[in-house]
């Protein structure tokens, strides 16, 4: 559940599980939210679950469970991702101190991810804690958010390389992160203790530079259009080659050769829903993973993940079938490239 729930009421919140903890979808008018986030400053809190690893082999065991590059130096973050048997179980970031790593999954996945590296751990000098209620998480996105964050964090200065964090004070000591740009615009991740959580809230949206808070909702819009692919949605059961990320765990992806399955962007002449078939030449090839209709695009965007390459594409869409171009994204020209945008 959000350690901030009475705070988003307050600003007109609505809410759905996510599992099982509850988290604000939208406040109202999401068209002119988004739009509002694409020309300034949003933020959001983000669903994370939070693993913490200590010890004298944490970085070792870590390093084993996870593909991606684990940092060893205080200040640096790594994006990494959970694999069993080739296929995604879970992904998101770990981040290295002076004495712990820290790794934020999504909602749901903590157990999972803390399991994995006890296992490694065995023996050991390692312990694997899962520490999420400890923690307030927040996400600050849009062009000004440098300017946004700035304007209230004290005693350190926003980091300007990607995953690189600072620690300062908002009201109660934060760690800022830059993040690596999902929502195709500049992003920060606010860490916080719980008991502090209200206070960086609040101080997020009010203070200094002004910033709209913004639901899930609109984060699954900004970030398929900025053609960055989500865990519940476009990861969870892939491979990394399906998804275009094979070069997370050392692999070529070119010498690989092209994958049986792949991950694209389309633009469909309507909308379909999540898990709508794909067509080609009458037979179905794939299915959408998402889709929204773009609120700076004014289109029906969507992922698919379809069989090796088609020329001509259909979806389901209200019955019936209609044509979906193949577009490279990202779908909107955005002041950031997507960090995680993989390679079509």
């Amino acid at each position: 559940m959000t350690v901030v729930r009475a705070a988003h009421e307050a600003h007109g919140a609505t809410f759905r599980e996510v599992a099982g903890r509850a988290v604000p979808v939208e406040y109202g008018r999401p068209d002119r939210t988004h739009r509002a986030v694409r020309n300034a400053a949003g933020v959001t809190e983000h669903a994370f679950d939070v693993v913490v690893a200590t010890g004298e082999d944490a970085h070792e065991v870590v390093a084993a469970g996870v593909s991606g590059g684990v940092p060893t130096e205080d200040g640096r973050g790594a994006y990494v991702v959970v694999c069993d048997d080739g296929r995604v179980r879970a992904d998101g970031y770990v981040f290295a101190t002076d004495d712990r790593l820290l790794g934020l999954v999504p909602a749901g996945e903590g157990d999972r991810v803390a399991s994995r590296w006890r296992e490694r751990a065995g023996s050991r000098d390692a312990a694997v804690t899962l520490s999420t209620g400890e923690f307030g998480t927040f996400g600050v996105h849009g062009p000004q958010a440098t300017e946004k964050v700035a304007s209230v964090l004290h005693r350190a200065s926003p980091p300007e390389e990607r995953l690189r964090f600072v620690r300062g004070e908002m009201e109660g000591g934060v760690t800022v992160v830059r993040d690596d740009d999902l929502a195709g615009e500049e992003g920060y991740l606010v860490v916080c203790a719980a008991e502090d959580a209200d206070d960086v809230f609040e101080t997020l949206l009010v203070r200094g530079l002004n910033a709209v808070p913004f639901g899930r909702e609109t984060w699954e819009t900004l970030t398929l259009e900025a053609g960055t692919p989500l865990f519940a949605s476009e990861l969870a059961g892939r491979t990394l080659a399906t998804l275009g990320l094979a070069r997370l765990d050392g692999s070529d992806a070119a010498a690989a050769g092209k994958p049986h399955r792949r991950l694209v962007g389309l633009a469909p002449d309507a909308l379909p829903a999540s898990e709508a078939a794909v067509y080609a030449d009458g037979s179905r090839v794939g299915e959408v993973t998402r889709a929204a209709e773009s609120p700076m695009r004014g289109d029906p965007l969507a992922f698919a993940v379809v069989s090796e390459w088609h020329g001509g594409l259909a979806v389901a869409a209200d019955g019936d079938r209609v044509d979906a171009a193949v577009v490279e994204p990202p779908f909107v020209d955005t002041g950031e490239r997507s960090r995680r945008r993989p390679e079509y």
